[in-house]
């Protein structure tokens, strides 16, 4: 049995109190949840007689919620009946004594209305239960309280729902009066609070939102405004910001949010740093949004990272045109990465499909070093071995004398002879900051001693993303692979048709076989003007064969959907939600177009 279900009479439960301070077995009938906070205040250490002072907890210097409501409180307390020793009390969601109007007894003691203070009471169990809480005279803990009789009510935020605070209005002891007398003005009051508390964060936003659409400039610079639960990302942020980096800038405005909060100092007018991922392919800048002499959000500049540029010309092995072009997210991060780690002495492990450029970058990160290259693939028993110097030599027939200082770049890690694999795992065990950069296809799961290399490769490592998962790079490496056109001659153009049937092909050969196609395409043409959809090959111009969703598919077809639904067709937002990346979700939105079931890129 509980207070709720049915109010006890108020005598018993005075006499059952007594007993339960002495030590006493309890009558039958108390009800439960009365002798449960009995127990809590008694676990907690707090003395009915309140001997010695209540220790009070440091109040915020500015408080928000306060700020709100004492507007709306100041023109309620009158209303308070003063003839009944009455209180009209605000608290915060760490029951912290903000305001409080009118007298009752133990108001002037008791600034912390939480259990562990001063044991049960109105305001902990509306904290509590999350709605309106009467406790009549017997019920408290405190021998102070026991001629009186309070009503609390919750404060919710209005748009998270969360616990703001309790408003509280107090009285002289009313037996058998429930609901409390003072319990439609408790009811008003908290009305009229989230009332204000909601005007003022529509304010808040428009602020945030002007901030916003300043930084912004129309959709010319990437720009993302956060307050902890809005985010606003300008469309050039989308393609510049990883989910990571998104998600780095919510924590920071938290924290940052949380620091204004307390009084800290960040939050002045002056800039705030927030550390993004070392991959992040971008620098950001911080600039608070202020409202009415309060922080109330944060607007990031977003500015791509340069990959440093390196010399176009290799002569170990030449590179492939264009195999480094590319603005996509997916392909600016892996790059990014490869070269921060190329920075730091140690070898260098690149993982990819073939045709995907390992190579080519592993030359660029190389430049001007003139690094040896050996490739597994032309002869897989290499015969590495450890010479006497404790360099790294290879037999003469194969035409290299030993590394020595010069870097060397191993391709096609996959195909080395077993004692080969053995010689780089003891190199590596002995000299851990060799110059030696691998690239590795994955193709049949690896044996044992090739898998201990890449384990130990595994943290200075990066893969590059398919071409597939980044089709918005194909339009920028078209005029890079493309030959060099006869003096007189326009430079190769494409249809806009063009353009999308191979936007949509999966390249299974990825760069290497968009080049083929680009050089096949250039020496066979006899006609001017841009290429047209029809003298692409077949697969690439018919485009991929359409066929029935699996169960998998369909599953994963609505989850993608449901997502797009809730965030309102934002694609960032969606793959954050689904767990993926957002190349790895327009991916899948181009799988999914042309089949029985047709999901649109852009919703």
């Amino acid at each position: 049995m509980t207070t709720t279900e049915h109010p006890p009479a108020l005598a018993p439960l005075r006499h059952a109190r007594e007993r339960f301070l002495t030590g006493r077995p309890l009558p039958d009938g108390v009800p439960e949840d009365v002798v449960a906070a009995w127990r809590r205040a008694r676990f907690f250490g707090v003395r009915p007689d309140l001997d010695g002072s209540v220790r009070e907890s440091a109040h915020p210097v500015d408080s928000p919620l306060l700020e709100a409501a004492r507007p709306a409180l100041t023109r309620i307390a009158p209303a308070v009946d003063a003839g009944r020793r009455s209180a009209l009390v605000l608290t915060d969601e760490r029951l912290r004594v903000l305001w409080s109007a009118g007298s009752a007894p133990g108001d002037d003691t008791c600034r912390d209305l939480s259990e562990r203070e001063v044991g049960h009471n109105s305001a902990a169990l509306a904290l509590r239960t999350r709605r309106r809480a009467e406790v009549h005279g017997p019920e408290h803990f405190l021998d102070v309280w026991q001629d009186v009789s309070a009503v609390s009510v919750p404060l919710l935020a209005p748009e998270t729902e969360e616990v703001l605070g309790t408003v509280t209005i107090a009285s002289g002891l009313c037996p058998g009066c429930r609901p409390h007398p003072g319990a439609a003005l408790a009811e008003a009051a908290a009305t009229a609070v989230e009332a204000e508390l909601r005007a003022r964060a529509r304010t808040a936003e428009r602020a945030l939102l002007d901030a916003y659409e300043r930084a912004a400039r129309g959709r010319e610079r990437a720009v993302v405004a956060l307050d902890g639960r809005n985010r606003l990302v300008s469309e050039a942020a989308t393609r510049l910001a990883s989910p990571q980096v998104l998600e780095a800038l919510e924590g920071g405005a938290r924290a940052w949010g949380s620091g204004c909060a307390s009084g800290s100092g960040s939050g002045s007018g002056e800039a705030y740093d927030i550390s993004l991922p070392e991959d992040a392919g971008c620098t950001v800048e911080i600039s608070p949004v202020r409202h009415e002499g309060r922080a109330v959000g944060l607007v990031a500049v977003l500015e791509p990272r340069p990959v440093e540029p390196v010399s176009a010309s290799v002569p170990a092995l030449p590179r492939a045109a264009g195999a480094l072009v590319g603005g996509s997210v997916p392909w600016r991060h892996a790059v990014a990465r490869a070269a921060a780690l190329a920075r730091n002495t140690g070898p260098l492990l690149i993982v990819g499909e073939r045709g995907t450029g390992k190579t080519a970058l592993a030359l660029e990160l190389l430049d001007g070093t003139a690094p040896l290259v050996v490739d597994a693939a032309e002869s897989p028993e290499l015969g590495l071995r450890d010479d006497e110097r404790g360099e790294m030599g290879v037999p003469p027939a194969q035409g290299w004398e030993g590394a020595g200082d010069r870097p060397l770049v191993l391709r096609h890690a996959e195909r080395l002879a077993q004692p080969d694999v053995a010689a780089l795992n003891s190199l590596l065990a002995e000299r851990p900051g060799v110059r030696l950069v691998v690239t590795y296809t994955p193709a049949t799961p690896p044996g044992p001693c090739l898998q201990r290399l890449l384990d130990t490769l595994a943290a200075r490592s990066v893969t590059l993303p398919a071409l597939r998962e980044r089709p918005e790079d194909i339009r920028e490496l078209l005029p890079a692979l493309a030959p060099r056109p006869v003096p007189g001659s326009p430079p190769l153009t494409w249809t806009l048709d063009a353009l999308r049937a191979l936007e949509r092909h999966p390249w299974p050969g990825n760069v290497t076989e968009l080049a083929h196609l680009v050089r096949a395409v250039a020496s066979q043409r006899r006609v001017c003007g841009p290429v047209r959809r029809s003298e692409l090959p077949d697969p690439v111009r018919e485009g991929p064969a359409g066929r029935n969703l699996s169960p998998m598919e369909l599953a994963e077809r609505a989850a993608i959907l449901e997502a797009l639904r809730r965030h309102g067709g934002n694609k960032a937002r969606a793959a954050a939600a689904l767990g993926i990346a957002r190349a790895t979700l327009y991916r899948k939105l181009r799988e999914y177009q042309g089949r029985d079931a047709l999901i649109s890129p852009k919703p």
